[in-house]
């Protein structure tokens, strides 16, 4: 039985790290295909990707679990804080700052999902203390990281830019602990493929009253902009999503967010690679930091 959960625990990393790593590379997928078009339409476009190769996957995976009433306010809340509301929030704000800058806000998304955890009677409360003192270790390497982002993308950042932007993004992390805090209860009776395609579903069906508005601004795509929208809908909207759910089943809330503070790294690393984006010392001692932050938070886990 042990063997079982340390083999399903190493299955949940690498699956949060695969994830990562797709995540990351999307903000520089975003900068470009949102050029071309608008935000919401963006969002409606991957999401239609993401939905017709969930749909042969979930045929494969559970063709007979048909989606169930009780199930829908949870996947309809989930469906449209994690993919609409969210890509409402993080599309327009890769619109007006940098990759790099976008990325910075989602170092609060660790510490919002802990508090938001914590605040729902999942972390055991001490009674002389408003924090958890057993999982001291999590609170302080879910700052350290934060810290490290701020160093890694924070080189670049500038209040000169958008600060309309910086809010945008301040809104999809929120939107992403909400998502987080919704879909952790269907894991008891659904499958993940399950969860994630009729979430993609509510998420998709979201995207149309704002996308129908877009439509006189959409540019012409060329044949790079068309592989990142592939690449956006196929990996990271798709895959993506499947691969966090598989994590969050495992890792729960809290250590999953914990790892969402590597995305701004990959972010950075390439943007330095594609967009010739600076790559200093400076950012090389935050990753330090973002990796030792989460290596902590996961000593922590550990021990419990």
């Amino acid at each position: 039985m042990n063997k079982l959960f340390i083999n399903d625990r190493r299955k949940a990393l690498a699956a949060i790290i695969i994830c990562v790593l797709l995540w990351g590379f999307s903000f520089i997928s975003i900068k470009i295909t949102v050029a071309v078009f608008p935000p919401m339409s963006l969002g409606l476009l991957r999401f239609a990707i993401a939905l017709v190769f969930l749909y042969f996957i979930k045929r494969k995976l559970a063709p007979k679990e048909p989606l169930q009433l009780r199930d829908i306010p949870l996947l309809l809340g989930a469906g449209f804080c994690g993919v609409t509301l969210y890509f409402f929030f993080e599309n327009n704000g890769v619109s007006l700052v940098t990759a790099s800058e976008a990325s910075i806000v989602t170092g609060a998304i660790p510490v919002l999902a802990m508090i938001a955890d914590w605040a729902s009677g999942k972390i055991t409360r001490n009674k002389n203390s408003g924090f958890p003192q057993l999982k001291a270790r999590q609170w302080i390497g879910a700052f350290i990281s934060i810290a490290g982002v701020w160093l890694v993308a924070g080189v670049s950042f500038a209040i000169s830019g958008s600060i309309l932007g910086y809010v945008y993004m301040a809104g999809a992390a929120l939107s992403w602990v909400v998502y987080s805090l919704l879909t952790r209860p269907l894991f008891a009776r659904c499958s993940r493929i399950y969860i994630v395609f009729w979430q993609t579903v509510a998420g998709f069906a979201g995207f149309i009253p704002f996308s129908i508005q877009e439509i006189n601004r959409w540019g012409s795509p060329n044949l790079p902009v068309i592989f990142h929208l592939v690449f956006l809908g196929v990996f990271c909207s798709a895959l993506g999503y499947w691969l966090y759910a598989r994590s969050l089943a495992v890792l729960g809330m809290s250590v999953s967010s914990m790892f969402i503070n590597l995305i701004p790294l990959v972010t950075v690393f390439f943007g330095f690679l594609i967009m010739r984006d600076r790559l200093t010392f400076l950012q090389l001692t935050g990753a330090a930091l973002v990796i030792g932050g989460v290596y902590l938070s996961m000593l922590e886990k550990k021990h419990t």
